[in-house]
């Protein structure tokens, strides 16, 4: 790296410190954990967005398209389909509801060892899997970079960034900073997608669209090893709605909407941002295969793109680039996992726990969350196949989660015990699949396996609800969806001028869906 690039990044790790800490709320618990509930519709977009794009992605997907072709992209076009359901369905819910976490809504629906138990998971997963793997994914990117600098030194200093961007001023200032961190991961991919291109990448494209090879496929056949298209259908969309509707780290951008109609809209909005994934990050690793033929590793390309293609100044651009997508991912995982904490048990343990000590516990537990990460993210290179498990584990953990949430919405008769046996015979279940799943399903592809999953785990969630007695009508009232609200929306839409309705919003962003998946289909 050049001394100009080193400023560059310099200079952004400092502004973007600076301004996350400028933006920082935290005289309450609705300050600090939900940025007061008071975010426009662009901004919960574009926080949407950046937290959901990780190093691990921008390497993760550019490889998968290197590797295999366009099908990964697959994943993000059914989930865009899945955030319109989302929006339209569950969020006027999560919003009008007033809660801090997902688990809390189970709660409410059900009871409260529903969300002790989902609550406790999503703790689990975002500090050994998310945290320590987004630590450890861009240790290795600068490492590249840097092969001087010791692994446990980036590790810590990325966590440094991540805690000041995040611990002082709570939500509000990661998604400050999430804003600058969307528009610089924007650019700068944009501009190497058009580096790549200029250096012979578009010409190469071109050639394999013409010669329809599989590559640029997002229809694949039921063989297919990376996305069959039964998958797609079956499969994606409940590991989608898992990702996008119950997922706190994502889901608590959306709680801090300052009305339902303002979310709704940041969602779609966050929906148009992900369909260009598309072409600034899948189809680039596509491009690499002309530019970059041969490489051993297919996770490889992105940081080869950046080195190879990269002049200066730019280089350090794209430096910045991928530690906005660690510092944002990093920034909404702490404060999920703060949230977690601090409103599912803390909350239980000391109900009279003022809001401006809630504030403090949260801050520590972001910290304590940090150090374990942080102590963590180095053995994941040492023993990836236990990370490979929970990663498996998390998929079968997943339709259970994704059950729960459907039938507490949709279904008046499920209670909380019933919903409680559905998650224990799932945690049994999943522990099955992780040692015996070619066994019981051979070498069927998981996103097939996976609507098995949902299926049984809605069957016993009916079932045993039978036995015990139906929710009150105060609850069902106030947690299920009704057909004649439904209604009535629809009547008060039609004076809305279409610019301002968010179905009308839907209806293009689906129509996108289906031109791109006509185009590469």
């Amino acid at each position: 790296m050049s001394t100009i690039d080193i400023i560059i990044v310099a200079a952004f790790i400092i502004f973007i410190v600076w301004w996350a800490m400028r933006h920082g709320k935290s005289s309450d618990s609705q300050s600090y954990f939900l940025a007061a509930r008071n975010m426009k519709w662009w901004v919960i977009g574009l926080s949407l967005f950046a937290a959901s794009i990780s190093s691990s992605t921008l390497i993760g997907n550019s490889g998968d398209a290197y590797a295999t072709g366009i099908a990964v992209f697959n994943y993000n076009l059914v989930s865009v389909v899945v955030m319109v359901f989302f929006a339209w369905f569950f969020l006027p819910f999560y919003i009008k509801s007033g809660i801090f976490t997902m688990p809390e809504f189970l709660g409410r629906r059900f009871d409260q060892r529903s969300r002790y138990y989902f609550s406790f998971i999503c703790i689990v997963g975002n500090v050994f899997l998310d945290a320590a793997g987004a630590l450890y994914a861009a240790a290795l990117i600068l490492k590249l970079l840097l092969p001087e600098v010791d692994m446990m030194l980036i590790i810590t200093v990325f966590a440094l960034i991540a805690a000041l961007i995040t611990i002082p001023g709570g939500l509000s200032s990661a998604i400050n900073a999430e804003l600058i961190q969307a528009v610089v991961l924007i650019l700068g991919s944009i501009v190497l997608t058009i580096l790549c291109a200029n250096a012979g990448g578009a010409e190469y494209l071109r050639e394999v669209i013409a010669n329809g090879d599989i590559v640029t496929k997002l229809v694949r056949p039921m063989d297919d090893l990376s996305v069959p298209w039964l998958g797609m259908i079956v499969g994606i969309p409940i590991l989608g709605f898992y990702f996008w509707g119950n997922n706190q780290t994502l889901v608590q951008r959306v709680l801090a909407a300052k009305n339902v109609d303002e979310g709704r809209k940041g969602v779609l909005f966050n929906g148009f941002l992900t369909l260009l994934t598309l072409f600034f990050i899948i189809l680039p690793g596509v491009m690499a295969l002309r530019l970059f033929p041969g490489l051993e590793k297919p996770d490889m390309v992105y940081p080869t793109m950046i080195l190879e293609l990269m002049p200066v100044g730019l280089l350090g651009l794209m430096i910045a680039v991928l530690l906005a997508a660690l510092t944002s991912t990093l920034s909404a995982i702490l404060n999920s996992a703060a949230t977690l904490f601090t409103m599912d048990f803390y909350t239980k343990f000391r109900p009279n726990t003022s809001t401006k000590q809630l504030v403090t516990v949260g801050r520590i537990v972001s910290i304590v969350i940090l150090v374990i990460a942080v102590l963590w993210a180095p053995n994941i290179g040492k023993f990836g196949s236990l990370v490979k498990y929970y990663q498996e584990m998390l998929s079968y953990i997943s339709p259970p989660i994704v059950a729960a949430f459907f039938l507490g919405l949709f279904s008046k008769r499920v209670n909380g015990t019933g919903v409680f046996i559905g998650f224990m015979v799932g945690l049994v279940t999943a522990i099955v699949m992780l040692f015996f799943r070619t066994a019981i399903f051979g070498d069927m592809h998981f996103l097939l396996v996976v609507p098995f999953l949902l299926i049984g785990s809605i069957l016993i969630m009916v079932i045993a609800s039978r036995f015990f007695e139906k929710p009150s009508e105060e609850v069902l009232k106030e947690y299920t969806w009704s057909a004649q609200e439904f209604r009535e929306e629809t009547v008060a839409l039609k004076s809305v001028k279409w610019y301002a309705n968010y179905r009308i919003w839907s209806y293009i962003l689906l129509a996108c869906c289906a031109l791109i998946l006509l185009v590469f289909r």
